[in-house]
């Protein structure tokens, strides 16, 4: 029997990594406090990549391996760290998102220009009878609808990306984090 999609239990997939200490998960060069701390880049660039191998309606749960023992506080510190770093993120994608969203709007408004003078231009073209300005008519409507190139570019494709993004990063702001020490995985 198919269960349907909306019934179906979605597990909860772990991302596991191992660390000597915390200050070796955050960037060294970041002076914030450490709850605002940004994550290194390669660690942060190992746990996105594998967040996105999960569907967006799979929930994701950080585990932290350290040889160290860890105080309750440095332990809601991490989270909190962790939460505010994907927060971040989502918002910087939301960003980029209205940016591209503002270039469209700019690139469509120049493109429909483009493209109606090339279409004039074209018909009056039209008007004399030679195989030149077949030529030159048929060129103009070529660069016409190239000059829509871009615009139909970022609204066919080019936002698809960013709305994901922000949402992974999203769903990685209210991930689970858990931290496990060498003694609590019975090494």
């Amino acid at each position: 029997m198919r269960i349907p999609h909306a019934l179906r239990q979605h597990h909860s997939h772990r991302l596991e990594v191992k660390l000597e200490s915390l200050q070796q998960f955050f960037n060294s060069m970041d002076p914030s406090p450490f709850y605002e701390k940004d994550l290194d880049p390669d660690a942060e660039h190992y746990i996105v990549s594998w967040t996105e191998e999960y569907p967006l309606k799979d929930p994701v749960k950080l585990i932290l391996h350290l040889e160290k023992d860890v105080t309750e506080q440095e332990r809601t510190m991490v989270e909190q760290a962790v939460h505010n770093h994907f927060n971040n993120q989502a918002r910087l994608a939301q960003l980029e998102f209205r940016r591209l969203m503002r270039l469209g709007s700019r690139s469509l408004a120049i493109g429909v220009a483009v493209l109606a003078a090339c279409l004039l231009l074209g018909e009056l073209l039209a008007r004399q009878d030679s195989a030149l300005m077949d030529v030159l008519r048929q060129s103009l409507l070529i660069g016409g609808w190239v000059a829509m190139w871009q615009p139909m570019q970022i609204y066919l494709y080019g936002w698809w990306p960013l709305r994901r993004r922000r949402r992974v990063f999203e769903k990685m702001s209210r991930m689970p984090v858990e931290i496990l020490t060498a003694a609590q995985n019975g090494a």
